[in-house]
């Protein structure tokens, strides 16, 4: 009976001796990078698409059809308003005019007779009135057909650009043909549209900035000089104008205007990659004595690469931007890195 206990006991010492070379080493710490958490200034911007304009423009279209006798379009130059630009063939209108004022002098000449006849009672006050009348429709007529031969010029409305020549002289135009665009280039306007939630950012006066990627990314401001009052029912969109502080931007050049929103001086960026999503809360994980610890997060304003962080972390704390999905709450992690946003963005 000694001699069976003792091999028990020795087979079970050997039993236990195996078990334990047979366990796995413990697996080292996941390695991370963290950023320090630290305030900074950021500002909340809205941003809008917006076009820029002249503050006048015209396509001219001659008021009447007909063949060009005489065309002046001095293509990228300036003209002062009234400048004659084209005419139209009104030589059927001349000889309209010619051909009734000489029926008005020969009706002039009968009102003269019957007014003689008429102060000796030698004719009825009727006949007197319809010579009279007649008189009166032919200067009607001179001055409608005056009036159809001013048409046929075309004129500069304002003082402005000309641009390019689309017809020849000798050509036969009518209403809807474009002669030549002109503009003014001495005071240009942005129009942009903004969604209604917006609209409180829209005040007139206020200064907003804006960027063109046309002709080497030019930036600028101008102030907000006029608001449509009624909201685009189909997008729900506000239309704005303001005008430029600078001319150095083609007219129909497409921006990107932003409007700042707020500001904040104390504010915690952290990456968004570094945020892990769920369903109520978002999370992160902070290096706490060595140890992975997560904490629950509430975010703010949201930028191209990072986010702002409201509550949860205070400046100082260790927050882990790489390898945040191996690491263990509670658990060791090892710092690899201490990283900075400037240096994860790029």
């Amino acid at each position: 009976m000694a001699l069976f206990i003792a091999i028990t006991a020795t087979l079970f010492s050997c039993g236990k001796k195996n078990e334990t070379a047979k366990a796995p080493p413990a697996a080292p710490p996941p390695v991370v990078d963290i950023i320090i958490a630290k305030t900074q200034s950021i500002s909340d911007t809205v941003e809008a698409n917006g076009t820029v304009i002249a503050s006048d423009y015209v396509a001219l279209h001659p008021e009447v059809g007909g063949r060009i006798t005489y065309l002046n379009v001095p293509e990228g130059k300036n003209i002062a308003k009234g400048t004659i630009i084209a005419r139209i063939n009104d030589a059927d209108l001349e000889a309209q005019v010619e051909k009734t004022k000489v029926l008005l002098d020969i009706a002039q000449k009968t009102v003269d007779r019957y007014a003689k006849l008429l102060a000796v009672n030698g004719i009825n006050q009727s006949d007197y009135d319809a010579a009279l009348s007649t008189v009166n429709g032919y200067k009607a007529d001179i001055n409608y057909t005056q009036a159809l031969i001013e048409k046929t010029i075309l004129k500069a409305p304002f003082d402005g650009k000309v641009g390019l020549r689309m017809v020849s002289p000798g050509a036969y135009v009518s209403t809807t043909d474009v002669i030549a665009s002109m503009q003014t280039d001495d005071k240009l306007k942005i129009d942009f549209t903004i969604p209604e939630q917006y609209s409180n950012l829209i005040k007139i006066g206020n200064n907003i900035s804006f960027e063109s990627d046309a002709a080497g990314a030019k930036t600028g401001s101008a102030n907000i000089i006029a608001v449509e009052p009624q909201i685009d029912q189909a997008t729900r969109n506000l239309k704005v104008r303001a005008v430029l502080s600078n001319n150095n931007i083609n007219p129909g050049a497409f921006v990107k205007v932003y409007l700042f929103e707020s500001r904040n001086d104390h504010a915690i960026m952290i990456p968004t990659n570094a945020i892990i999503p769920e369903d109520i809360n978002n999370q992160l994980i902070v290096v706490k004595k060595g140890k992975a610890t997560v904490v629950k997060v509430n975010t703010g304003i949201r930028l191209a690469n990072n986010v702002e962080i409201t509550s949860g972390i205070n400046p100082g704390d260790s927050v882990v931007v790489t390898g945040v999905l191996f690491a263990r709450p509670k658990s060791p992690v090892k710092i690899r890195k201490v990283l900075t946003l400037d240096k994860i963005a790029h």
